[in-house]
C-alpha cells in the first residue's frame, strides 16, 4: 500500500466516522434554544432525541440529570424546581455537547387563538400610542418565541413582529412581578377553536359527545343534504351574477358536517403550533378566539373550550391557569375614557325602548369561566370591532387578570358577577361577587340596564338602586317578579353598573 493511498484511506475512514457520529448526535427541539426562559417553581422538562440506548446528561446550575434514550431515540429529564434568575448556560451532553446560552428562569406564558392574538404589534402601533411606545425599548428580561421557532430577544424589531396583545400582556406582567417572562405564541387568523384541539381531546369530553349525538339526531344526512342543495342553487345563481358583473365571486357552500365533525382538519393547528411547545413548563395560557366559532357540527364554544382546556392541561401535565378574552369585543361603556386602557371604549347610550333579547352569544362566552381554573379578560369596555385597535389596553387588562387570578395579588380583576337573588313582594335583591371597593354606577343620572319579568317572561326595564353590595329592583306592572336580566344583549352600552375599581359588571340572566 502506497503512503498516499494510506493517507487517503485514513481521511475517508475519519470522514465516515464523523458522519456516523453526526447521525448519533443529541438533538433538542426548537423551544430549547439560546435566550429561552425556563419556568420557575416547578419541575422543568428537558427533552430531545439521540441514538437508541445513548446516555444523555443535562446540567444546569448545580443540577445534573441523566437519561437513557429509548428504542425510538427519545429521552427526557426533569430539573428540580428552579428559582428566578439568570442569564446562565445549560448543557446537554451525549456523544456531542450542546450549550444553550443566555437562559433565564422566570414565568412562561403561551398565547393562542385567531387573528386578535396573531396580529403583530407593527400592524397596530400607529393607532395605539401606548403600544408604539412599548415597542421602542429593548427588554432583556422579556423573551419571545413564535410557533415552532426559536427564542428571540425582545428588541424593538422583534417586538414589532410579535403578537400585539401578548407582547402588551407580557410587558405589563413583567413590570409588576419584576422577574423574567417568556412569551410563546401560536395563533392563526380566521381559525375556529375546533382546529386547536385533537380528536382525542374532543372525544374525551362528555358534553361535546352529547351535543354531537343530539345534532345528528336532529340533523340527519338527508336533512343536511337538502340544506346544502338549497344553498348550492343560491350559490350558482350568485356566481353567475357575479361573473356577469365582474364582481368578486362568492364562496361555494359546504355540506354541514356530522355532529362533532368538521369540514376542516381537527387538530392540525394544535399539532403545528402548540405541540412543538409541549411539554416546556409554563405558568399559564392567554387565549383570544371566538369570532370563528368551533367549526364542529352541533358542538358549541362552551363545550369545545372545556375539551380544549382540559386536553391542553393533560398534554402538558399541568393544571395551569387559562385566561381568555371576552367576546364580542367592546360594545359596552367604560368607567374612564381618559385612561389609556379604556380610552377607546364605546360611549354610554340611553336605554333602548324595548328590552333586547340577543345576549346568547355573549352569554356563551361568559359561561366559559365556569370551567375550573379559568378566568375571563373582560373586554366590553376596551373598544369594539372584529380587530380592536387598542391592543395595549387588551394586554394591560389581561395582565391585571393574571395578577389577580393566577398570581393571587389582592387586586380586583373582574367587574361585579351575579351570585344570587331573592324576591320580596314586588322587589328583587341581587347579590354579587367581585364587588371590589363597592358597587357604583357610571354615566347618566341613575343605574340602568336591569330588567325584570313576571311568570309570563316578558321583560321590562326596572328601577335599580344600589344598597351596599346589592342592587334592589322593581318595575311598574310587575307585582310578582320571576326573573332578572342585566346587560343581556350583544350591544350593552346602556348598562352602567361597575365596581369602584372601574370594572364593568358581567351581563347575566336568571331565566333559562
Amino acid at each position: 500500500m502506497s503512503a498516499l493511498f494510506a493517507r487517503l484511506l485514513v481521511v475517508v475512514t475519519c470522514f465516515g466516522l464523523s458522519v456516523s457520529i453526526a447521525s448519533a448526535t443529541v438533538k433538542l427541539p426548537n423551544v430549547l434554544s439560546d435566550h429561552m426562559v425556563l419556568q420557575q417553581g416547578m419541575a422543568v422538562p428537558v427533552w430531545g432525541t439521540a441514538d437508541a440506548g445513548e446516555m444523555v446528561t443535562v446540567k444546569f446550575r448545580e443540577q445534573t440529570q441523566t437519561a437513557k434514550a429509548d428504542a425510538q431515540g427519545k429521552w427526557s429529564v426533569k430539573l428540580a424546581p428552579l428559582s428566578a434568575g439568570g442569564p446562565e448556560s445549560l448543557t446537554v451532553t451525549g456523544s456531542n455537547t450542546i450549550t444553550i446560552n443566555d437562559v433565564l428562569v422566570g414565568d412562561v406564558w403561551v398565547g393562542s387563538g385567531q387573528s386578535n392574538m396573531a396580529g403583530p404589534a407593527n400592524g397596530y402601533k400607529d393607532n395605539d400610542p401606548v403600544l408604539k411606545e412599548l415597542t421602542t425599548v429593548e427588554r432583556p428580561q422579556l423573551r419571545l418565541l413564535k410557533g415552532n421557532g426559536t427564542w428571540q430577544l425582545c428588541t424593538p424589531n422583534n417586538a414589532s413582529q410579535f403578537s400585539a396583545i401578548l407582547l402588551s400582556f407580557g410587558i405589563r406582567l413583567q413590570e409588576q412581578i419584576k422577574q423574567p417572562v417568556g412569551l410563546m405564541v401560536g395563533a392563526v387568523g380566521g381559525t375556529p377553536s375546533g382546529y386547536w384541539l385533537t380528536q382525542e381531546m374532543l372525544d374525551a369530553d362528555s358534553g361535546c359527545r352529547e351535543q354531537a349525538i343530539a345534532y345528528d339526531r336532529d340533523n340527519p344526512l338527508e336533512k343536511r343534504q337538502a340544506r346544502y342543495e338549497a344553498l348550492l342553487k343560491g350559490y350558482e345563481k350568485a356566481l353567475a351574477e357575479a361573473k356577469a358583473a365582474g364582481k368578486n365571486l362568492p364562496r361555494k357552500p359546504l355540506l354541514d358536517p356530522a355532529g362533532g365533525k368538521s369540514n376542516g382538519q381537527i387538530g392540525h393547528l394544535y399539532n403545528a403550533h402548540i405541540l412543538p411547545m409541549v411539554p416546556h413548563a409554563i405558568r399559564g395560557v392567554l387565549w383570544d378566539q371566538g369570532e370563528s366559532g368551533t367549526a364542529l357540527g352541533g358542538v358549541d364554544q362552551f363545550n369545545t373550550m372545556r375539551a380544549l382546556i382540559l386536553g391542553w392541561r393533560k398534554a402538558w401535565g399541568q393544571d395551569f391557569p387559562f385566561l381568555y378574552v371576552q367576546k364580542p369585543s367592546g360594545m359596552g361603556c367604560a368607567w374612564d375614557y381618559d385612561a389609556p386602557t379604556t380610552s377607546k371604549g364605546d360611549k354610554f347610550s340611553k336605554l333602548p325602548a324595548v328590552v333586547p333579547a340577543d345576549g346568547q352569544y355573549r352569554e356563551l362566552h361568559i359561561r366559559i369561566m365556569q370551567h375550573p381554573n379559568t378566568a375571563m379578560v373582560t373586554s366590553s369596555d376596551l373598544g369594539p370591532g372584529i380587530h380592536p385597535a387598542n391592543k395595549s389596553g387588551y394586554g394591560d387588562r389581561a395582565a391585571r387578570v393574571a395578577r389577580g387570578f393566577a398570581y393571587g395579588e389582592k387586586i380586583e380583576y373582574l367587574g361585579p358577577v351575579y351570585e344570587s337573588h331573592t324576591i320580596d313582594g314586588n322587589k328583587v335583591r341581587v347579590r354579587f361577587t367581585h364587588v371590589g371597593q363597592g358597587l357604583a354606577h357610571r354615566h347618566g343620572d341613575k343605574l340602568q340596564g336591569f330588567a325584570i319579568a313576571g311568570e309570563d317572561n316578558k321583560f321590562v326595564w326596572a328601577d335599580a338602586v344600589i344598597e351596599g353590595d346589592t342592587v334592589v329592583l322593581q318595575a311598574e306592572g310587575i307585582a310578582k317578579p320571576a326573573a332578572v336580566r342585566y346587560g343581556w344583549s350583544a350591544n350593552q352600552t346602556w348598562a352602567n353598573l361597575f365596581n369602584k375599581d372601574g370594572l364593568p359588571a358581567i351581563p347575566f340572566r336568571t331565566d333559562r
